[in-house]
């Protein structure tokens, strides 16, 4: 099994200045790199300080000019965000300018709020239509000259420039939890990333049962790369849980707030759900949290991995974003890499 990283550039207040986000991010991705992560991801999102991501290219142009080996992937493009002809230029300039390291993610995007300013009436239980039309003219613009004409964009003959170094173009991921997107992802013979955010590992065995029968449907002279992302925090001593907990369950009360659209969001940061009302949820408790996350010691996050690798999981994608500490985040990244890595290397 593989790992690969998920770090955003987040702010949960405006205590913490930009430039130290910045820089502490990328001391993240080159620990990832340093140590033989397989993937950085870089995420897209609009107007909030969580997750500073306006344009991911731009974040793997930046990480790229400062990392070796490690390869650099978007988690994800928002495809009702973008032309697909400007989508596929600047996926493929990435990829030239990082040597063919691009890893080429798209999903439909995650919060409502986000579409009412970026794609205004688009909701966003609909947006996985955008994403389905906008990934084969993408790979059509790299392919060549092409006229399209479809239901969100038509536009007449026109092609990506540049064209990607990776002779097959870059790998495509797509974003899937649902039946329907995985039978996409495998028609499509695409990569597959899922996120069970904070539920049991038996939500993580679905998606696996979701990708099989997708397969089972195909012809199977495809199998995708099958990634499975988690929040991540290793310490040495259990009696450290309750950092890493609290922290993420500040987070999570934010996600919520976007979740459930209440628009209470100022100046970019979104207040966050009272913590009394997200406990009497059980994804919210702290026990079923150090649970369900990949959240322990060394010892006990090596237990947790390998049942993801007996699960079938090809990458595990440690997300370390989750309103902690930079000190913490760091800490907790390099035991990952010294202490628990080297167990999946043997």
């Amino acid at each position: 099994m593989k790992f690969d990283l998920a770090v955003n550039l987040e702010r949960i207040d405006d205590k913490v200045s930009m430039v130290d986000v910045k820089n502490h991010t990328l001391e993240m991705v080159q620990i990832a790199d340093k140590h033989g992560f397989n993937i950085v991801w870089a995420a897209e999102h609009h107007a909030l300080e969580m997750t500073i991501a306006p344009n991911p290219f731009q974040i793997l142009t930046w990480w790229a000019a400062h990392t070796d080996n490690v390869r650099l992937g978007t988690a994800v493009a928002a495809a009702a965000y973008w032309h697909p002809i400007k989508l596929a230029g600047e996926a493929a300039f990435t990829d030239l300018i990082t040597g063919g390291r691009l890893e080429f993610g798209i999903g439909s995007g995650a919060y409502q709020r986000e579409f009412d300013r970026m794609r205004p009436g688009l909701k966003q239980s609909d947006a996985w239509e955008y994403m389905q039309e906008s990934l084969p003219v993408v790979r059509n613009l790299w392919s060549g000259d092409y006229e399209h004409n479809g239901k969100f964009w038509s536009f007449p003959r026109a092609t990506s420039i540049p064209k990607p170094v990776q002779k097959e173009g870059p790998p495509i991921w797509v974003a899937a939890r649902s039946p329907i997107t995985f039978d996409y992802a495998i028609k499509n013979k695409c990569n597959v990333m899922s996120w069970p955010l904070t539920r049991p590992f038996s939500e993580a065995e679905l998606y696996k049962q979701r990708l099989e029968d997708a397969l089972s449907s195909s012809d199977r002279s495809f199998r995708p790369i099958f990634g499975m992302m988690r929040h991540a925090a290793v310490y040495e001593k259990a009696s450290e849980a309750n950092t890493y907990i609290s922290a993420v369950q500040r987070i999570l009360g934010q996600f919520e707030n976007l979740f459930k659209n209440l628009d209470d969001v100022e100046n970019g940061f979104p207040k966050a759900i009272n913590l009394e009302d997200l406990r009497n949820r059980d994804e919210y408790n702290a026990d079923m949290l150090e649970e369900n996350l990949l959240f322990g010691t060394p010892d006990q996050v090596i237990t947790k991995l390998k049942q993801y690798e007996n699960l079938g999981v090809n990458n595990f994608i440690y997300y370390a974003s989750m309103g902690l500490g930079h000190k913490e985040q760091i800490k907790s990244l390099n035991l990952f890499c010294k202490e628990v890595m080297p167990e999946f290397k043997k």
